[in-house]
């Protein structure tokens, strides 16, 4: 076997796959599914077709109902790459369009990127030889946002930070070994057909839903920081609360499914939350009428100071404008993720 930098010659294969024949590697199935991704997909495709990997190799693209050009240009690079798929995903939604894109994928070992993803030339070699020599059935690395404009920036960095996002290795690091979930993920078909594939029923949080399934079946989810994939960030302080609000709803979700699931890191946001809206209440009551209630004010006060300070220590390296940013950066996510929390579930039909 290679060293980390790629895969040679002949893998073992883990209980339940389908063997590949000596000395050769196994089948490789991109997929991903992407919705108005006109801005990033034909440079996150062509990163995929970039890879080094040997073995048989495809790309399985679900693409759903979009506002831009996004399926004219899923088309196109279809037209012209025969290694890429191109299949319909109908309801639009992020699981119905992975699970669509893994049916019609051809091969055993399944990679999943996304339209934001950027990989390295050699990230599918290096993902195989880790799904292969641990016998996990899923694993996967670190998401590494990438910044272009100011904003950009001062959201990569705290969506790297403990500050911003919790400490979750897939965005913080940490040691290789098992985890609760990985970022994306590479797994073996056999693991990921025993317990159903992708729940449609959850529109965020289906990678956290599903690795929690897999752990509970017995199987190994794997993190290796090895694995990196860069990854943009929202443009606009509406995109980022929006997803920041979406993604407290489903942890609401999931919580509600897996009490199990629950911990202090998910529930410090709504909490928050809470503790900033009470006492904004108590500092407006105590200006009118009851004096004593302004201390109320000292609850947002000592966030936005702690804020401020694990900014100015998380954003030394930002330029300033993008230094600026961060305090806010960091309270829409915060505010944004507990508010979505405390919103509860969202349905769809």
């Amino acid at each position: 076997m290679s060293d980390a930098s790629g895969v040679s010659g002949t893998v073992p294969e883990p209980p339940g796959t389908t063997p590949a024949e000596p000395g050769k590697l196994p089948g490789v199935s991109v997929f991903l599914t992407v919705r108005n991704e006109e801005r990033d997909l034909a440079e996150a495709v062509g990163r995929i077709l970039e890879q080094d990997y040997a073995g048989p190799f495809e790309v399985v693209l679900a693409v759903g109902p979009s506002t831009d050009r996004t399926a004219e240009i899923a088309e196109k690079l279809s037209a012209e790459e025969p290694r890429l798929t191109v299949v319909e995903n109908p309801a639009g939604w992020t699981p119905a369009g992975l699970n669509a894109a893994i049916r019609a994928a051809r091969h055993d070992l399944l990679v999943r990127v996304d339209g934001h993803s950027h990989i390295a030339s050699d990230y599918v070699s290096r993902v195989v030889r880790v799904l292969l020599s641990s016998g996990a059935a899923n694993v996967g690395g670190i998401m590494v946002p990438e910044g272009r404009t100011a904003f950009e920036k001062a959201v990569a960095v705290a969506m790297s930070s403990p500050l911003g996002i919790g400490s979750a290795p897939f965005h913080t690091g940490g040691r290789a070994g098992p985890a609760d979930s990985v970022y994306l993920g590479a797994f073996r078909r056999d693991a990921l057909e025993a317990v159903g594939l992708y729940d449609e029923a959850y529109l965020r949080a289906q990678d956290w839903e599903l690795n929690y399934r897999l752990r509970q079946a017995g199987h190994a989810v794997w993190f290796d920081p090895a694995l990196r994939v860069g990854y943009r960030p929202r443009g606009s302080w509406r995109q980022l609360a929006t997803q920041f609000f979406r993604s407290g709803r489903w942890r609401n979700h999931v919580m509600r499914q897996y009490p199990d699931t629950a911990s202090l890191r998910y529930l410090a946001p709504p909490a928050a939350v809470c503790g900033i809206a009470a006492g904004v209440a108590a500092g407006v009551v105590g200006a009118l009428t009851v004096p004593w209630l302004l201390w109320g004010l000292v609850i947002p006060g000592g966030y936005v100071l702690g804020v401020t300070a694990g900014s100015l220590r998380e954003g030394r390296e930002l330029p300033p404008r993008s230094r600026a940013l961060l305090p806010g950066v960091l309270a829409v996510m915060h505010m944004s993720w507990g508010a979505g929390f405390l919103r509860g579930p969202e349905r769809h039909s």
